[in-house]
C-alpha cells in the first residue's frame, strides 16, 4: 500500500527509542526525510539515517529550538509527531500509588511539561509551516486519557489535556488544511513494561511483587481482550497511517488490545 508520504518531511519528538524510534524507522522507509529530537541520541536512531537533534523537550524553549533546526534542515514540515513521553519513572510510580492529597506539585508539573506543554509548544512552533504545506499533527497519547482514575493520575490527566489539544488544533486549523489526530496505545512492550528499572518494575517493587507478577496482575485487571501487550512497531504503523494524506482529523485512534470496552 502506497501511503503517499515519499518526499515529505517530518519532525518526531522522542524518537530515540520505543514507539518514537519505530515511527522514525517507518517514516524513513516510506521515503520521508525526518528530524527527531530527544535528550539522547541512541545507536538505533543513528542507524535510521534521520537527522538527530539533542534537546530537552520538557523545557520552555526546547520544542521551538527543535522546530527551528528542523525547518532549517528540511525547508518546511509536513508531519509533526508529538511522541515524547513517560520521563522519570519515579513520577509515574508516585502517580500510581499516591492520591490528590499526597501527590506533590512537582510530579504534576513534570508530567505536564513533558506530555502536554512539549506538544503544545512544538505544535505552535510548527503551525506556520504546517499551514503552508497543509500538514498533519499526530499526538501519541494513551488509553489513560479515557481511564483516568486507574493511574498514574498525573500522567493520565496530562494525556487528557493532550487529547483536548488535538481537538482544538483540528477545529481551529482544519479550514487551513491542517489535520490533527491522536493515537492512544494501551500497554506496549517498551522499556516502561520490560526494563528492570522501568515503571512496571518499580511499581512491582513498591508492592513487593516481581515484574512478571505485576505484568500479569495489570493485564488481568485491564481485561486485555487479546491477552497481550502491543508492540512498538504496531503502534508506529498506526501513527504513520494517520500521518498519510487523508481526510481524517480530530479523532482518537485506540490500539490497546481491547482494554477500552466502550463504543
Amino acid at each position: 500500500m502506497d501511503l503517499r508520504l515519499s518526499g515529505k518531511t517530518a519532525v518526531v519528538t522522542g524518537g530515540s527509542k520505543g514507539i518514537g524510534l519505530e515511527v522514525v524507522r517507518l517514516l524513513v522507509a516510506e521515503g520521508v526525510e525526518v528530524v527527531s529530537g530527544s535528550r539522547t541520541i541512541t545507536p538505533g536512531l543513528k542507524e535510521t539515517g534521520a537527522h538527530a537533534v539533542t534537546v530537552d523537550l520538557s523545557t520552555p524553549d526546547g520544542p521551538q529550538r527543535l522546530v527551528d533546526e528542523a525547518t532549517g534542515l528540511l525547508g518546511g514540515i509536513d508531519v509533526l509527531v508529538n511522541n515524547v513521553g513517560v520521563g522519570d519513572s519515579d513520577d509515574l510510580v508516585e502517580g500510581a500509588t499516591q492520591t490528590l492529597l499526597t501527590l506533590p506539585d512537582s510530579a504534576w508539573e513534570s508530567s505536564f511539561d513533558l506530555h502536554f506543554y512539549s506538544a503544545l509548544r512544538a505544535t505552535r512552533a510548527a503551525l506556520p509551516s504546517l499551514i503552508e504545506r497543509k500538514g498533519v499533527v499526530v499526538n501519541v497519547s494513551s488509553i489513560g486519557a479515557r481511564l483516568v482514575g486507574g493511574g498514574p493520575i498525573n500522567y493520565n490527566v496530562s494525556k487528557v489535556a493532550l487529547n483536548a489539544l488535538t481537538k482544538i488544533t483540528a477545529e481551529q486549523y482544519g479550514r487551513q488544511g491542517v489535520r490533527a489526530i491522536t493515537v492512544s496505545p494501551g500497554p506496549v512492550s517498551t522499556g516502561v513494561w520490560t526494563d528492570d528499572d522501568g515503571f512496571i518494575a518499580r511499581l512491582a517493587r513498591s508492592k513487593g511483587l516481581t515484574r512478571e507478577q505485576q505484568v500479569d496482575e495489570m493485564l488481568a485487571q485491564m481485561g486485555v481482550s487479546t491477552g497481550r501487550v502491543s508492540t512498538p512497531e504496531e503502534v508506529a504503523q498506526l501513527v504513520v497511517f494517520a500521518a498519510s494524506p487523508n481526510n481524517i482529523t480530530g479523532v482518537d485512534y485506540l490500539i490497546d488490545g481491547g482494554v477500552v470496552k466502550t463504543a
